[in-house]
This record gives C-alpha cells, sequence and structure tokens, in this order.
C-alpha cells in the first residue's frame, strides 16, 4: 500500500460502524450471513479508512494484497498507457467494490484515486478467501461481485462501441441514475462525482464534445446541469437516445 494512502488511513472513530448496522451491508455483503460469521468478516475488515481526494488507494502495478468497498465519495480507476496517457476505467460509488479484476494476478491492474474525500473498507483478500470456504454464502456472494465485475466490464465494451457521443453520455446519465437508486438516494438529482476530462476519458470523448453534448441535452430539457449538480428532466428521452432512436448532433 502506498506511503500516501498509509498516512490518511488512520481510524476515525467517527467512520467506525460494524458492517452489520452499516447501510451499505446489502451492497457490500451477503444478507444471509449470520451474526457470528459478520463478526468473523468484521475481525478481517478494517473500516472507515479515510483516503483525500486526489490520493491514491492503490497503483497500478503494485501487489495485490486488498481489495476495498467504498463506504463513502467517489473512486475513479484508471490504466496509464505506454505513451503516459491516463485512461480512465470505471467510476466506484458507495457499496461497490474495487480490486476485483486484480484477484488472478499478483498485481493490481489498474490505479485508484479518490475524486472527493472518502473513505474505504480494506478487505484482505487471502483471509476473506479463506473465510469464504468456511461461510458458503459469503462465496457465493464474492462470485457473484466477481460475475458484476465481468458484466460491467462487457457494458462498458458495449457503451464504447456505440456510435454516438449522445449515446455513450445518455449511457452513463442512466447507469449513475440506477447506482444511486440502488443506494436509496435520488435518481432524479445527483451530484456527478467526476469531471468532465474523466468523462471524456472513461467514454472515449474529448472533453469538449462532452461539454457540448451537456449543453445540448440541457437545451433539448432532458437535464439541468449547474456545475456538477444535475437534474434529469426526461428520462424516457434519454432512454431514446440510448436506443439510437434520437440523433442530437452530428458525431464528433
Amino acid at each position: 500500500m502506498s506511503e500516501t494512502f498509509a498516512s490518511t488511513a488512520s481510524k476515525a472513530k467517527g467512520l467506525q460502524q460494524s458492517c452489520m448496522h452499516c447501510s451499505l451491508s446489502n451492497l457490500c455483503v451477503p444478507f444471509a450471513v449470520s451474526h457470528d460469521e459478520i463478526e468473523r468478516l468484521e475481525d478481517i475488515i478494517k473500516q472507515g479508512k479515510v483516503v483525500n481526494r486526489g490520493e491514491h488507494i492503490f497503483k497500478e502495478h503494485s501487489t495485490f494484497r486488498s481489495i476495498f468497498a467504498v463506504r463513502s465519495g467517489a473512486i475513479k480507476t484508471y490504466s496509464v498507457s505506454e505513451n503516459g496517457e491516463e485512461q480512465v476505467t470505471g467510476f466506484y460509488l458507495p457499496g461497490e467494490i474495487i480490486g476485483l479484476d486484480s484477484t488472478n494476478t499478483d498485481a493490481y491492474s489498474c490505479s485508484a484515486k479518490a475524486l472527493e474525500r472518502s473513505s474505504v473498507c480494506e478487505i484482505p483478500f487471502e483471509q476473506v478467501e479463506d473465510l469464504a470456504t468456511k461461510i458458503p454464502t459469503l462465496q457465493h456472494h464474492f462470485f457473484q461481485l466477481m460475475s458484476k465485475e465481468i458484466q460491467q466490464s462487457r457494458q462498458l465494451t458495449m457503451l464504447l462501441s456505440k456510435n454516438t457521443a449522445e449515446e455513450r453520455i445518455a449511457s452513463l446519465i442512466v447507469s449513475l441514475s440506477e447506482r444511486f437508486k440502488k443506494r436509496k438516494l435520488s435518481n432524479i438529482q445527483f451530484r456527478l462525482p467526476m469531471p468532465r476530462n474523466d468523462i471524456g476519458s472513461y467514454l472515449g470523448l474529448a472533453v469538449e464534445t462532452v461539454s457540448r453534448v451537456f449543453t445540448r441535452f440541457q437545451k433539448m430539457g432532458l437535464i439541468s446541469v449547474q456545475g456538477r449538480e444535475l437534474v434529469i428532466e426526461n428520462m424516457p428521452a434519454l432512454l431514446e437516445i440510448i436506443k439510437g432512436h434520437t440523433r442530437c448532433i452530428k458525431d464528433e
């Protein structure tokens, strides 16, 4: 683990909370795990570590030891190409797990950096893997998490295969809406945790194109945007764009 992360990872009592009472437990741990089994899991998990905006949780090619559950804030993952360009590979919200794509290797396949002040729960993988062999429901849950990671990777491939910038950005907005809804938060009004240059990197678009599409969506009455605060005004129209039934601007 990097020194930068270790320096901000001191235990903050205000963030300490048992998995049993965490509002995100339905996303991180299975409902079927008993109280005693939760306690065994809590003995392993290092809860509520704080990482400030711009700091790393782990870096690409560093030794893989743990996966991380986002407790608050937002995290992005990215890889660096041979020519030094950063390619954003994912955005993670509270309740989502980072690092699952590295479980079959000795090193992290990407870097993870906080988009804002965040807290994470560190889950040492060897220990939880051993515990999962003794708790079938926990093992099944991690299989589900890994399956979801594969599905998300396929979804990103499909997203990037879409022809237009409008389809890609509409898909991202709707995806975020669905993820906020799972957290029992508003799926109509929310804050975009990532800047537009990261959106462009993730979607394979120039930042100017991202800004132009957001402006066009706003003029069409599909969304309202103030800084990073976004309100979805017309969800059906966004879904029609995703299906490719509506064309807004010329492809870039």
